[in-house]
């Protein structure tokens, strides 16, 4: 399916070093930043206190978020639980005061709000369980490039894999780098888009690829920069339906979700956007840097002999 069909090749590799540069410049800033300012970690890697309580109406969520703030607490994730009338709250730890405490206070001023408001339960999560969820994200991070280099090593050449993972790190830092800069929550919900968004890019460095190869196949007197061009070009109206359809309903999150599911979008938004980017000027270039060629992907046969300009002539297809 096509929304419609490019006729000429666009010359995208003709300015694959400048782009790449750029692109360069906006990870070291991601990385700067992550160095320097680090992730602003939710209670869920940190630790603190949860809270569940309940109303006898459906609560409203922005009035207890208001009174949560006005007690000094910044970006407290404040959700409905179960039902609309129950409401689950997520504390970081504060310096000078112990759980119990901070659940007094929280459940006071509540009360002061909403004298029919009730405490279900309270729960302390510790540092060793956030220390415990840190370890095992990135482990889920790890593995998950290394499935995708493996994978992609087989399926291509591992020029192809190098390529794709440059591509698909250049994703997440620049992801991790934009909430690092504003500080925003960096939660399991982000973490979870974050590994999405290792999916979702691999996919498209994947469709090019494909499209590459088949490329290569096809049109043998193409320089590998033509082929590349070709490729990607060929592939732009899918990409505009894909990615196009999928954004949009990222962006209805965005804009409708709430608070809950706000940054989850947020880095959802960014990881798609750059991951059109990166599979065609990072992922692509970077391959062409590497030297991929037709040999890489088709094997020739030497007792075959024909017209060197037969696109069959000593290709094993």
């Amino acid at each position: 399916m096509e929304f419609f069909r490019i006729r000429r090749d666009i010359p995208l590799m003709k300015n694959a070093l400048l782009l790449n540069a750029i692109s360069f410049l906006t990870f070291i800033a991601a990385v700067f930043f992550l160095t320097t300012r680090g992730l602003h970690l939710s209670v869920e890697f940190t630790g603190g206190t949860v809270m569940e309580v309940a109303y006898e109406q459906p609560a409203d969520l922005e009035s207890v978020r208001k009174v949560i703030e006005s007690l000094g607490y910044a970006d407290v994730p404040v959700q409905n639980f179960g039902t609309s009338r129950d409401v689950l709250l997520r504390l970081p730890v504060k310096a000078g005061q112990s759980s119990g405490q901070q659940s007094e206070t929280v459940l006071a001023a509540l009360k002061a709000q909403n004298p029919a408001v009730e405490l279900r339960r309270t729960e302390f999560v510790g540092p060793q369980v956030g220390q415990e969820l840190v370890t095992h994200g990135l482990m889920a991070l790890g593995l998950v490039i290394v499935g995708i280099m493996i994978y992609l090593a087989l399926r291509f050449e591992w020029k192809y894999a190098v390529s794709a993972i440059v591509a698909n790190l250049h994703d997440v830092v620049i992801i991790l780098g934009f909430f690092a800069f504003f500080q925003w929550e960096f939660s399991l919900a982000v973490l979870a888009a974050v590994l999405a968004v290792l999916g979702y890019s691999v996919n498209e460095s994947v469709v090019i690829f494909d499209r590459i190869r088949e490329t290569f196949r096809r049109q043998r007197k193409m320089t590998t920069p033509q082929v590349i061009d070709h490729a990607i070009t060929s592939t732009i109206s899918r990409t505009i339906i894909t990615h196009g359809s999928t954004q949009a309903m990222v962006l209805s999150m965005l804009v409708f979700g709430g608070p809950t599911l706000f940054y989850f979008s947020l880095a959802l938004t960014i990881g798609i956007c750059f991951g059109i980017y990166s599979s065609v000027f990072v992922g692509a270039a970077m391959a062409m840097w590497l030297g991929i060629k037709r040999e890489d992907l088709i094997k020739t046969s030497s007792k075959t002999e024909g017209d060197p300009d037969d696109p069959n002539a000593g290709a094993v297809v």
